[in-house]
């Protein structure tokens, strides 16, 4: 099940999100956290970076359930300037390394989107490692290659730059 979470279901899936993340960053994704990272730097990012921005409207979150347990989660963050009311960032796909291809990524993907549509918000940017998976990921999912950008981020687990890789889709067409 897939839910946009208010801010007292954050606060209940809170833990869920921060094994998620903690997980992930762990499994060697590349998503703005290096090693060391521990399961509290995990928890303050999501009390300290996304609740404020949840409480404020700034931002959707989105969650896969199991039962009562969160396996995935993404956010949508619309852009604030006036001259952009149709576009939006996708944020922080995660799902936990245990629960992958299973079709969680998929199904927060479609959720986000059909939200993002009722929000009027048609035109979706996100940035991703060129070399992660989740790459080919956006691309089945109708997202175009913007371009790259060479030594962009650090990879979690060593000392070396790798190139990220922009993307969009254009909801409208």
């Amino acid at each position: 099940m897939i839910t946009r979470l208010t801010c007292s279901e954050f606060d209940a899936a809170l833990d869920d999100l921060a094994e998620i993340l903690h997980a992930c960053v762990h499994d060697g994704a590349s998503i703005g956290f290096i090693l060391p990272f521990a399961q509290e730097d995990a928890r303050n990012y999501w009390q300290q970076n996304v609740r404020p921005g949840l409480n404020a409207g700034a931002l959707e979150i989105f969650a896969a359930y199991d039962g009562a347990r969160v396996l995935g989660t993404v956010q949508l963050v619309p852009a604030a300037m006036p001259n952009q009311p149709h576009r939006a960032d996708v944020a922080k796909l995660l799902v936990h390394p245990n629960a992958r291809r299973r079709g969680y990524g998929r199904a927060l993907m479609a959720a986000l989107f059909q939200h993002a549509r009722s929000l009027h918000r048609t035109m979706l940017v996100l940035d991703t490692r060129s070399s992660d998976p989740s790459r080919m990921l956006y691309q089945s999912l109708g997202f175009q290659i913007a371009g790259e950008i060479p030594n962009y981020c650090r990879n979690p687990f060593e000392a070396s730059l790798e190139p990220t890789t922009y993307m969009y889709k254009d909801l409208s067409v």
